[in-house]
């Protein structure tokens, strides 16, 4: 037997807690496809009706009694709609009153959705106190995350994306020897980079890639400054919007903590569309490559 795909390494994970007497809330779970088959057909889902804004409520509340709830967001962009509870309650009554109110969002994203239902929103939720945020793209990563959350007690936003739901493959990170340039990829985003590296190759120009999990809390640990220190220049790529975005956050932090410069990559300050003429999706290899040969350039490393 192969290894598990990252749907059958979420589907595994909420079997285990529903049966331990967890649950799992969320809007049309089992009406469409069982939420890209991640959800097993088992006692301890709730199907909430489709209001939007009281899910996170009841979600909210369940963790307060300490259920654990699995709360599944199909897609960020409701995360707009359900946000109150989780920010204005969840994420900050255990520093104001010391109750904790541990749930676990499953927000998931897609690149295939149009305008309304294809964001990434973890930026946002990186802003306020007392989330814990993660994006997981692989069997091993997810169950760390999932690890990480029974093991505290604060609220959890797992940035999901559906093109990782086949994936079963880990990712490590990609250091080649005298490197030009160290990616530093988030979410569906580290696929294209792995791509965008591979392609860049071919030109003589190196890439280290490496894979960031956790935006809150970002360590800015030696896994993520040593390579910097060799190439010198650094791009942080994020699919959601770069302006007072994830990827301009931990840009800064990073230049910060090593004095050299890391350029942002993200999504235009446009709505995200994916047809032309309005076309504005996440970054793909194409416009990765493009970007690491500008900042190359500008930085007098590629030849003329």
């Amino acid at each position: 037997m192969g290894q598990k795909t990252v749907a059958e390494t979420i589907r595994e994970i909420t079997r285990r807690h529903l049966e331990g007497g967890g649950m799992l809330l969320g809007e049309s779970i089992s009406a469409v496809g069982w939420v890209n088959n991640t959800v097993p057909d088992c006692k301890g889902i709730v199907e909430l009706p489709m209001t939007d804004v009281a899910g996170s409520g009841i979600a909210v509340g369940a963790a307060l009694v300490g259920r654990r709830p699995i709360f599944v967001i199909r897609f960020q962009d409701f995360l707009i709609l359900n946000g109150s509870p989780l920010i204005f309650y969840a994420a900050k009554v255990k520093e104001l009153h010391g109750k904790s109110a541990p749930v676990f969002v499953r927000a998931i994203a897609s690149e295939g959705l149009g305008p309304v239902h294809s964001g990434v929103l973890h930026s946002i939720f990186m802003h306020f106190p007392g989330f814990r945020v993660a994006s997981p793209m692989t069997p091993k990563e997810y169950e760390e995350v999932w690890a990480d959350y029974m093991s505290n007690d604060d609220p959890m936003i797992v940035s999901e994306h559906r093109c990782s739901y086949a994936n079963s493959r880990e990712m490590e990170d990609l250091i080649a020897e005298d490197a030009d340039i160290t990616l530093y990829a988030i979410s569906s985003t580290r696929f294209e980079a792995i791509k965008a590296a591979g392609q860049l190759a071919g030109e003589g120009i190196r890439c280290n890639v490496v894979h960031i999990v956790w935006l809150k809390p970002f360590i800015v640990d030696t896994r993520i400054t040593a390579p910097l220190k060799s190439s010198r220049l650094g791009m942080v790529i994020d699919p959601g919007h770069e302006i007072a975005g994830a990827s301009q956050a931990l840009a800064y932090m990073i230049s910060d903590a090593t004095g050299f410069r890391v350029k942002a990559l993200g999504l235009r300050d446009r709505t995200k569309c994916l047809h032309p003429p309005l076309q504005n999706r996440a970054p793909d290899a194409k416009r990765i490559c493009e970007a690491v040969r500008e900042i190359l350039l500008e930085g007098g490393k590629v030849p003329l």
